[in-house]
């Protein structure tokens, strides 16, 4: 299934636009977009609305038929477990994580220890735990990670766009991870020469015109045969002024839908 996530709303939802989208703006947004999924994905103000908020919010998504997919970071046992009741007033049968937390760096032992007490509790209510691949940690420590577990539970979301910064080929993690993998992050990407010639940067670009090679990550994955969802997101660049970086987004996630849903 396609989706779309909250970075693919990241300046839409900034303080850094006049009129920021809320959580149930975006949903309806979503559901105006013919989506039919929506994660939400690091989203900072989750964790501090009150139960009845949440509660609203789990509504509306139901009203709309909206499905939902949560998103954080760290592998805490009492962190995960707290996505875990998320997910159970959202309805959402999917968690995704990374191993590092911006202030918690476990160890590759740690990790897993922390991941097998937290596991049994995914399992037992049919939620899937992806970690996802990033700068941070080598693809092959992931895949070993996640092996290590031995949960069906637990999963790999796949964003090779993110590996790049790791000095990984995106191909490369591509096969590594594909038998593992449970969700994927869709964006492309590029690299362009910093003003003088003098280095690079490395951004986002309208899926279909950068360096991803996504029909080959499609075929390595085949995301329909296996259920896989396919969750749309951006690296936007601030684009000068609130108007025009919004209607990038904007047109950014309408190019985005248009691809996927012409090779699915």
């Amino acid at each position: 299934m396609i989706g779309l996530g909250s970075y693919a709303f990241f300046w839409q939802q900034s303080d850094r636009v006049p009129e920021p989208l809320g959580l149930v703006d975006v949903f309806e947004r979503t559901r105006a977009l013919g989506v039919g999924l929506f994660q939400i994905c690091d989203y900072e103000p989750l964790l501090a609305m009150s139960h009845a908020e949440l509660a609203e919010a789990a509504a509306e998504a139901r009203r709309l038929g909206l499905t939902i997919e949560l998103g954080t970071k760290g592998v805490q046992p009492e962190h995960l477990a707290a996505f875990l009741r998320l997910a159970e007033l959202f309805d959402a049968k999917l968690v995704r994580s990374m191993v590092f937390a911006p202030d918690f760096r476990p160890t590759l032992d740690e990790a897993a220890g922390y991941l097998r007490t937290a596991i049994g509790d995914y399992e037992a209510t049919g939620v899937t735990l992806a970690l996802e691949t990033y700068e941070q940690l080598p693809s092959a420590d992931l895949v070993g990670l996640v092996d290590r577990i031995g949960s069906e539970s637990l999963g790999i979301c796949l964003d090779p766009a993110n590996t790049v910064a790791g000095l990984e080929l995106p191909a490369d993690v591509i096969e590594r991870c594909a038998p593992l993998t449970r969700n994927i992050h869709v964006k492309d990407f590029a690299f362009a020469r910093q003003p003088g010639w003098v280095g690079f940067t490395y951004s986002g670009a309208p899926l279909g015109e950068g360096l991803h090679d996504y029909p080959r990550l499609r075929a390595a994955i085949d995301p329909d045969a296996r259920g896989i969802n396919e969750i749309v997101e951006h690296w936007l660049p601030w684009q000068g002024d609130p108007d025009t970086t919004v209607a990038t987004e904007i047109a950014w996630t309408d190019t985005a839908l248009q691809y996927l849903r012409s090779n699915s």
